[in-house]
């Protein structure tokens, strides 16, 4: 995914209409496993590689602290997604045929850049 919602989202809308990929659900959406904060789908996000040089959903984002840094959606990372998947922090969607759309089914790009220590303490990504 690279990039999460947390809960101090104010839920204003500014960042769904920003993704490129349309990874950000808003809450009430039936795919959104929370109540009260928009959710960024960690099997769509490409934290903007190819479409702005930093992730646009941040730059709409008056709340500091709302949009965070998580680990690249690869391969590496698939264990840590399948774990969260189950804890209902994410709701990775589920392909008729292939399955769950772990990072082991499809890969996701992401900035290089963001340094791990960045992507585990949670990091604000307009801090990037």
């Amino acid at each position: 995914m690279a990039v999460r919602i947390t809960d101090e989202c104010i839920s204003c809308e500014a960042c769904a209409s920003e993704c490129p990929v349309a990874a950000i659900l808003e809450e009430g959406n039936e795919k959104n496993p929370f109540d009260d904060i928009f959710y960024v789908k960690p099997e769509s996000c490409v934290e903007c590689v190819d479409h702005a040089d930093t992730p646009r959903c941040a730059e709409a984002c008056p709340t500091e602290g709302a949009i965070v840094w998580d680990m690249p959606y690869t391969s590496d990372f698939n264990d840590y997604y399948a774990s969260k998947n189950e804890e209902g922090i994410y709701k990775i969607r589920e392909h008729k045929k292939k399955g769950l759309m772990l990072p082991s089914v499809k890969e996701q790009k992401f900035i290089a850049e963001v340094s791990m220590e960045e992507r585990e303490s949670g990091a604000n990504v307009s801090d990037f």
